[in-house]
């Protein structure tokens, strides 16, 4: 078997490369970054440091320990430095800034959005999801849930369906878990990995993935679409929501915001030179169809056989 595998990446890619190989640079880039992303936040209406002071009143403890499953073993890729927070996903932080994040990053994909370049994006994803299934899904798994907006929003699209949440993170799916209490609805959250979940075989209609291949080295994302096949029934459906390598915008990014860019995200060199289409085959699945639905986004269905 061809394992597909990543080519060199481009020659400004290696020089950002190697200035984020100097701790103090790195560490300047982490702060820049986030100080730029809080300041894009309130410019467009986001009250960041209001939003995350009023969920660190919660007491979390409590939250942690319904979700949290102790015999959970973290891959060395994951107890890396991730979006500018030193202990990556692994820490209240992070996990309590998600939806202020995710509306600030996705606030310029599309000209005026604004805060609701978010919601945009992921009705965009939606909407060839559900023009690409012919059959309603009776079970879903949101593979690297987070704090539940793709878990969410994917019940709204399928209401009737079983939708599981999981996620390597106990501290995300704590936040999942309180915003299901407050949205009255009933989403089962699995603290695990993707590449080893323990669920039982060809148990979902439909596996998803938000954002999160380009989060992943080649290796992980090899073996958590081994394991999205094993999970899927026959005739089942791999949906990965994820940034664009060949968008024009990656491109011609200029280097001082592509240093920034990569200094939160430690695996995107891995995600943009990964053949993902070569991947899905090799793991099992039929040959993808990829559709763009952002400037800088794209979504890849993969079928199993059947």
């Amino acid at each position: 078997m061809t394992v597909a595998g990543k080519t060199t990446p481009g020659l400004t890619s290696r020089l950002v490369n190697g200035v984020l190989a100097i701790k103090p640079l790195a560490n300047l880039a982490k702060h820049q970054a986030r100080q730029m992303m809080i300041k894009r936040a309130e410019k467009i209406g986001v009250s960041w440091t209001q939003e995350v002071q009023t969920l660190q009143a919660h007491d979390w403890d409590k939250e942690l320990a319904k979700v949290q499953n102790p015999q959970v073993t973290y891959p060395d890729y994951y107890l890396r430095s991730f979006h500018a927070y030193e202990k990556g996903d692994l820490c209240w932080e992070a996990a309590l800034e998600v939806e202020v994040a995710a509306y600030t990053v996705h606030a310029n994909i599309w000209p005026h959005a604004g805060a609701q370049g978010d919601p945009k994006l992921r009705q965009s994803y939606h909407n060839i999801l559900t023009n690409s299934i012919s059959s309603e899904p009776q079970d879903i798994l949101d593979l690297g849930c987070s704090v539940g907006l793709s878990t969410f929003a994917l019940q709204s699209v399928y209401p009737q369906a079983k939708i599981t949440g999981l996620d390597l993170s106990p501290y995300f799916l704590a936040v999942a878990d309180y915003r299901t209490q407050q949205r009255h609805c009933n989403i089962n959250w699995v603290h695990a990995s993707a590449e080893s979940t323990g669920l039982p075989d060809a148990s979902f209609d439909l596996i998803s993935m938000f954002l999160m291949c380009h989060e992943l080295p080649q290796s992980a994302t090899q073996q958590i679409f081994a394991e999205a096949r094993r999970l899927l029934r026959s005739s089942g459906h791999l949906a990965i929501m994820d940034m664009n390598p060949k968008s024009a915008i990656y491109k011609k990014m200029p280097p001082y915001i592509l240093t920034l860019l990569k200094s939160t995200e430690p695996y995107l060199d891995e995600y943009f030179t990964l053949d993902i289409e070569q991947t899905l085959v090799e793991a099992g699945f039929n040959a993808p169809t990829i559709t763009e639905n952002s400037p800088r986004h794209r979504t890849i269905i993969a079928q199993t056989p059947t």
